[in-house]
């Protein structure tokens, strides 16, 4: 993460707050922003409400809880007037995002309370949680899983450093889950079992495993807290804090077999664990125990915040001076996830460069439009971020990464544009099978397929990854006002026979797309004055044959 600096009036303070509506619970967060781009808290305050307790059964969320989470709007409202806040946003996740009546409920908050509630989708949720995990933990050369579970769902993030990877969502609530399987999983209440199957069934369902081992997990939500300040009671560690406390899978489990023996009202007794929370603790940590058996980890890092948290991070960074459509912020952005993720920025500077000589020189005779340039350009500069991943199907990798990145200046569209781009840099060409695609509008669809085909020479030209190639001149030639064939005459000193073949092997995708031939010549460089030589011999064929070609992958 960059350091990024905010200043305030030195007369009045900033006051930000942020209430989160969840499935089991309402809070209230009240902050004041420092510089630095952190903040301190004012205030917290959380109802136990359960919204979503009857949603599995009837779909609707319950009238008596409907009440008290409008009691509790007005209250964090009058709390947050109190402070004099600036901004009070208000988002609602899983419970109110399913019901069938929760646009009644967002109507009545707005008509009775006076509060406009954001619903928010289960990615954004997810993402929220995230950035409040990017801000709390060193994630360098870390591959996580983070866990986000809530009352009525439970969100996943994998993740190398910083960096997204995948996003997975669930109904893995422990509110949910409670009400389908109840709360009584002593001998003699027994359906313990049947709770496993179900998790377990879900999450076969609904995640994938990731492409790397994951070091740990790292859990937010009121479970992982609540799991924490247990382990920490039961350890006599009463002075240590939530965030960053570590718990071993063995642990989870031991944990978990004792209290799903113990009665719901005995649960209520146990140190560390809310009363509210006795009935619904057991779902929670089954979810949390089967987690970690699905991913494979072993060991577990508590997050004390989350998507409260990470709603006002994104408020503050808001107020930071940048212009989100500043060309400059956008390179930068660009640059700097490039560099965090490839091991080789030389070859992704040379690729988008000669990338966008060829699109510049061909956009007007094959009728491309000039302003989409630097999408071809950031797709060349991000094509190898898959690397982070492993080697093996980084385009796709690369794919993931950069539709995930949340990269400043740029919005969502272009993101999946840049990011399809740079998926189809190698491998198969784009086909309608493939999700990633088909689900593109037409006119991208259509850029995808013909950034891709450039984005493929230009690759080649570089396979040496020396940066032989100086410059590139692209001539058209035309028979009946048809674009019959384009040449591309690569500049260099020295013969780049490699570069050469590396791109003559890769002009079939464009000559599919464009339907003209591809030429790929040298344009040897005169001494002194770095112009091509202006004699016969100033271009050079020297075409490698494909029998006599360099190996090596590409």
């Amino acid at each position: 993460m960059d350091e990024k600096q905010i200043y305030f009036s030195e007369d009045i303070a900033h006051r930000l707050a942020a209430i989160d509506i969840g499935s089991n619970s309402v809070r209230l967060m009240v902050a004041e922003p420092l510089r630095g781009g952190n903040y301190r808290i004012l205030d917290e305050e959380r109802e136990p409400t359960r919204l979503g307790r009857t949603l599995s059964s009837t779909g609707q969320l319950d009238a008596e809880a409907i009440e008290k989470t409008l009691a509790a709007l007005r209250r964090f409202k009058q709390i947050a007037g109190g402070f004099q806040v600036d901004e009070l946003r208000t988002i609602a996740t899983c419970a109110v995002r399913e019901a069938a009546n929760g646009a009644e409920f967002c109507r009545r908050a707005k008509e009775e309370v006076g509060i406009d509630v954001e619903v928010i989708s289960a990615d954004k949720e997810a993402r929220l949680a995230f950035y409040s995990v990017q801000r709390a933990f060193e994630l360098a050369a870390k591959n996580i899983v983070l866990a986000d579970i809530g009352g009525g769902s439970a969100e996943f993030v994998l993740a190398s450093g910083d960096v997204i990877e995948a996003i997975h969502t669930s109904p893995l609530g422990a509110v949910r889950l409670t009400e389908i399987y109840g709360n009584d999983f002593t001998p003699q209440g027994g359906g313990y079992d049947e709770l496993l199957a179900g998790i377990d069934r879900l999450l076969r369902k609904h995640t994938k495993k990731p492409p790397f081992a994951p070091h740990l997990l790292i859990g937010s939500g009121g479970t992982f807290t609540s799991l924490a300040e247990m382990m920490m009671a039961q350890k006599g560690q009463v002075d240590l804090p939530t965030r960053g406390y570590t718990v071993t899978r063995a642990e989870v489990s031991h944990l978990l077999e004792r209290l799903r023996k113990l009665s719901s009202k005995a649960r209520r007794c146990v140190p560390g664990l809310a009363p509210d929370r006795a009935d619904i603790i057991v779902a929670g940590l089954a979810v949390v125990d089967r987690i970690m058996a699905r991913f494979k980890v072993n060991l577990l890092q508590v997050h004390n915040r989350g998507v409260r948290d990470g709603l006002i991070l994104t408020m503050i960074d808001r107020s930071l001076v940048a212009a989100a459509d500043d060309p400059r912020e956008r390179q930068t952005a660009v640059e700097r996830f490039a560099v965090a993720c490839s091991g080789e920025p030389a070859h992704g500077r040379q690729v988008a460069r000669l990338a966008g000589l060829i699109f510049a020189q061909l956009a007007e005779p094959l009728g491309m439009d000039p302003a989409d340039q630097p999408y071809l350009e950031a797709a060349a500069r991000l094509q190898d971020v898959g690397y982070l991943i492993n080697y093996d199907q980084h385009h796709k990798h690369s794919y993931h990464l950069i539709l995930n990145s949340n990269l400043p200046g740029f919005r969502p569209r272009e993101l999946e544009l840049i990011a399809n781009i740079a998926r189809y840099h190698r491998g198969a060409p784009p086909k309608q099978k493939h999700d990633n695609f088909r689900n593109l509008p037409p006119e991208d669809q259509e850029r995808v397929r013909r950034f891709a085909a450039i984005l493929r020479i230009a690759g080649g030209l570089d396979r040496s990854h020396s940066q032989q190639v100086s410059d590139l001149t692209v001539r058209v030639r035309r028979a009946s006002e048809k674009v019959e064939a384009v040449e591309l005459l690569a500049h260099a000193r020295e013969n780049p026979e490699v570069d050469l073949w590396g791109a003559r092997r890769r002009v079939e995708m464009f000559e599919s797309e464009f339907g003209c031939k591809v030429e790929v010549e040298w344009a040897e460089l005169a001494e002194g004055n770095g112009n091509p030589r202006s004699a016969k011999g100033a271009t050079r064929k020297a075409k490698a044959s494909r029998s006599h070609a360099p190996r090596g992958n590409v």
